[in-house]
């Protein structure tokens, strides 16, 4: 992407929230990386975003991020845009990645500064700052799991600043989603920041939605957006009901660990987790195995296909 105005217009749809796929010695595994890119390529997922809050960057150094930015991009090219998450807790380090984001053609992705006791108006000048960086725009990453949760008013104000084109919500209570879209729909593209909540904030008239899952379930994620865009809600309501399981073992043992330890039932390298993290227990693993064979067992191999 070039322009704020190409990055608005494409800003929209379902986004695979990109696993790092980290080796044993903490490496990134750049082949795994690339495969799991063109899995969700070539399921007709509408964007992806690399680097985020389940991506780890908390657990990586400025150099590391900007290292998965290049590596993402080399992979992806044009072909469906990409959000790079550049939020950092020192102000610097996000001016650099915001930068190297834009240049590099995708939309910045970033959250307030995680700062005690931040005012309001220092989140505003913050977000005026970091704006002119980024010849793509910048898109809010209100992340209530780091630092502090924007208020929507916050994010109406924030909205009024050249430059801001999106929101990632991760607040995705009914009352806070109904008025964001009762009173942003048009001006900032919104999408719904996790896939624990998904039906909700689409059927109400959310842009897009961002999932995490998708690394592990992407057939059924992708069927489920699908049938909402198609206006068949009994066959959405069916697909999210179907994996309410797994949704309850990713409560229960975080994320993105679970989702890992699921892409390697179904045979795929999505690495294992960074340091604070830690990888699931083996009695948490094969109780998050038979869940998923339930789940299978409830739907058919073009949905969920396990690892033999």
């Amino acid at each position: 992407m070039k322009s704020m105005d190409e990055a608005r217009e494409r800003t929209q749809g379902l986004y695979n929230i990109c696993v790092t796929p980290f080796s044993e010695d903490g490496t990134l595994k750049k082949a795994a990386l690339e495969a799991n890119l063109e899995r969700v390529i070539g399921l007709g997922f509408d964007g992806i975003l690399i680097g985020g809050t389940y991506g780890e960057f908390p657990a990586m150094s400025t150099e590391e991020r900007a290292t998965l930015f290049r590596a993402a991009v080399e992979v992806v090219g044009d072909r469906v845009p990409l959000l790079l998450c550049s939020a950092a807790a020192d102000p610097r380090a996000a001016v650099e990645l915001t930068q190297l984001a834009a240049d590099l053609g995708g939309l910045p992705m970033v959250t307030a500064p995680y700062v005690s006791e931040i005012t309001d108006a220092q989140i505003v000048s913050y977000f005026k700052e970091i704006a002119k960086v980024s010849r793509t725009g910048i898109m809010i990453y209100n992340a209530p799991g780091i630092g502090i949760t924007l208020s929507a008013p916050l994010i109406e104000e924030l909205s009024d600043i050249e430059g801001m084109i999106a929101l990632k919500q991760g607040d995705l209570s009914p009352t806070v989603v109904d008025r964001l879209v009762g009173r942003l729909k048009g001006k900032l593209k919104m999408l719904a920041a996790s896939d624990l909540a998904m039906l909700g904030p689409i059927m109400t008239g959310f842009d897009g939605l961002s999932s995490t899952n998708s690394c592990a379930l992407p057939e059924i994620i992708h069927g489920t957006y699908k049938a909402v865009l198609e206006g068949d809600f009994g066959r959405a309501t069916s697909l999210n009901q179907l994996w309410y399981p797994v949704r309850e073992a990713c409560r229960a043992y975080g994320q993105p660990q679970t989702t890992k330890a699921m892409m390697a039932l179904r045979g795929w390298d999505g690495g294992v987790v960074r340091a604070p993290l830690r990888s699931l227990s083996r009695a948490q693993h094969e109780s998050l195995a038979e869940t998923l064979r339930q789940v299978a067992a409830n739907t058919d191999e073009r949905l969920l296909k396990l690892a033999a």
